[in-house]
C-alpha cells in the first residue's frame, strides 16, 4: 500500500474515532438526563398523585422501561448494520433518539392531562432504548473496524469515552439549573432545558457521522456476498455462549452506574439531607474522574493479559461499590466524593476493555447485532437497578440490602467476564485466528 493510502487510512480512521466519541457523547446526554431527571423531578411532575416514595419508584419505573427495548433495538439496528452498513444503522440511532429526547422536553405534564402524561413518557423512553440499543455496538464498530486490528481496544475506546463525556454534559446542565434557579423554576419549565438541548446537539453529531465512511471491513463482507440473511438466527446458531457469557459479564458496568447516578442521588438528596446541586457536583467529578482514567484499561488491555486484567479490576469493584453507599451514608460531601471515584475507577477502566473484548467475541458477519443484542440484554437486566435498590431501601429501611445487591451482581460479572475471554481465546485458538491483543491475553491462565 502506498503512504498516501496508508496516510488517507488513518485519517479516515481518526474520522471515525471522532465520529463515535461524538456520536455516543450526544446518546448518552440524552439516556443520562432521563436518568438524572428521574431522580430529581419526573416524581413530582408525572406521578404527583402518589405518595412521595410511591412516586420515586414510579419514576424509576419509567427509567427502566427504556432497558426493556434495547435487546428490540440491538436487533433491530443490528439487522440494518450487518446487512445494509454500520454507518446507516448509527445514522438513524441518532435521529431516533433526538427525536424521542426532544419529545420528553416538550410534553405536557400530570396536573395538565392526567394520566396521559406518564404513558405518553413512557412511550418516549421506550423510542429512546430503541435507539440506545443499537448506538453502542455500531459506534464501537465505526471505529474499530477502521483500524488496524492490534489497534481495536484502543480506537474502541473512542466509543466508550462518550459514556463520561455525555454524562459530564448532562450534569452540567442540570446542575446549572439547579444551581442558578429555585425549584419552582425547575418544576415548572427549567427541567424542560436539557431535553430540548438534545436537538442542537444531533444535528452536530449527525454532520459528523455523514461525514465518515463505511468501514472497510462491512464492505468486504458486502463485495463477497458474506452478510447474513437474518444476523440475529446465525447469532444464535453460533454463539449463544458467548451472548449468554457476555450479558452476565457486564452486569456491573450498569450497576455502578444508575446505583451512583440515579439512585445515590435521590437517597442522598430525599434521605441524607444532600442538596441537589451539591450531590450532582460529586457525580460531575466522578464523571471528570472517569473520562480520564477510563482509556487506561485499554491501554493495559494492549499490553499485557487481558483475562488478568478484567479479574483485577472487577475484584476491586467487588470491594469499592459497597463501600461507596457506606462512605455516602456519612452525609458528609467529602467522604461521600471520594467513595464515589473509588468505585467510579475499576468499574470504568473495565468498560475501556469491554469494546475490544466484545469485537473479538463476534465474527464480522454478525458482530454488530451480536455485540448490540449482548449488550443491551444485559442492560435490559440491569435498568431496573435503581428500582430495585430503591424497593430493597424501602422494605428494609437499611442500606445493608441494597449493598448486597450490588456485591452479588458484580461477582456475577467478574465470573462471566472471565469465562467469556476464555472462551473467545480458545476458540480463537482452534479457528487459527489471531485475537486483536498481545499473545499474552491469549494463554491466560
Amino acid at each position: 500500500m502506498s503512504s498516501t493510502a496508508t496516510t488517507l487510512d488513518e485519517r479516515m480512521a481518526r474520522k471515525a474515532g471522532l465520529a463515535a466519541f461524538v456520536g455516543t457523547t450526544i446518546e448518552w446526554y440524552d439516556f443520562y438526563i432521563y436518568g438524572t431527571a428521574s431522580a430529581l423531578v419526573f416524581g413530582k411532575l408525572f406521578f404527583s398523585a402518589a405518595a412521595p416514595s410511591v412516586a420515586i419508584l414510579l419514576s424509576f419505573a419509567t427509567f427502566a422501561v427504556g432497558f426493556l427495548t434495547r435487546p428490540i433495538g440491538g436487533v433491530v439496528f443490528g439487522q440494518i448494520g450487518d446487512r445494509i452498513g454500520r454507518k446507516r444503522a448509527l445514522i438513524a440511532t441518532l435521529l431516533l433518539m433526538g427525536v424521542a429526547t426532544a419529545g420528553v422536553g416538550l410534553l405536557p405534564t400530570y396536573a395538565a392531562i392526567g394520566s396521559a402524561a406518564p404513558v405518553l413518557l413512557v412511550v418516549l423512553r421506550l423510542i429512546q432504548g430503541l435507539a440506545v440499543g443499537g448506538e453502542w455496538g455500531g459506534a464501537v464498530l465505526i471505529a474499530t473496524e477502521h483500524t488496524k486490528r492490534e489497534r481495536g481496544f484502543l480506537f474502541g475506546a473512542f466509543a466508550q469515552q462518550g459514556s463520561p463525556a455525555g454524562r459530564i454534559l448532562a450534569t452540567l446542565v442540570f446542575l446549572g439549573v439547579t444551581a442558578l434557579l429555585p425549584d419552582e423554576a425547575l418544576l415548572s419549565w427549567a427541567w424542560r432545558v436539557p431535553f430540548l438541548l438534545s436537538a442542537v446537539l444531533v444535528v452536530v453529531g449527525l454532520i459528523i457521522r455523514l461525514s465518515i465512511e463505511e468501514s472497510p471491513e462491512m464492505l468486504e463482507l458486502q463485495r463477497r456476498n458474506e452478510t447474513v440473511r437474518v444476523p440475529v438466527m446465525e447469532l444464535f446458531r453460533t454463539h449463544t455462549p458467548e451472548v449468554v457469557l457476555g450479558v452476565f459479564g457486564i452486569l456491573c458496568v450498569f450497576v455502578v452506574v444508575y446505583a451512583r447516578d440515579t439512585f445515590a442521588l435521590a437517597w442522598a438528596t430525599k434521605d441524607l439531607n444532600f442538596a441537589k446541586d451539591s450531590f450532582l457536583s460529586i457525580i460531575l467529578i466522578a464523571s471528570v474522574v472517569q473520562f480520564f482514567v477510563q482509556p487506561f484499561g485499554a491501554v493495559l488491555a494492549t499490553r499485557g493479559n487481558v483475562r488478568r486484567l478484567v479479574a483485577i479490576l472487577l475484584g476491586l469493584e467487588v470491594i469499592a461499590l459497597p463501600l461507596m453507599f457506606v462512605l455516602i451514608g456519612t452525609g458528609n460531601w467529602t467522604i461521600a466524593m471520594l467513595g464515589t471515584v473509588l468505585a467510579t475507577i475499576p468499574d470504568v477502566m473495565f468498560y475501556a476493555v469491554m469494546a475490544g473484548m466484545f469485537a473479538q467475541a463476534f465474527p464480522a458477519r454478525v458482530r454488530y447485532t451480536g455485540m448490540s443484542l449482548t449488550y443491551g440484554l444485559s442492560g435490559a437486566l440491569c435498568g431496573t437497578t435503581p428500582m430495585i435498590l430503591q424497593w430493597l431501601l424501602n422494605s428494609s429501611g437499611s442500606i445493608v440490602m441494597p449493598i448486597g445487591f450490588a456485591i452479588v451482581t458484580t461477582v456475577i460479572s467478574l465470573v462471566g467476564s472471565v469465562a467469556l475471554l476464555g472462551r473467545t481465546a480458545r476458540r480463537a485458538e482452534a479457528e487459527g485466528r489471531h485475537l486483536v491483543v498481545d499473545e499474552p491475553a491469549v494463554s491466560i491462565a
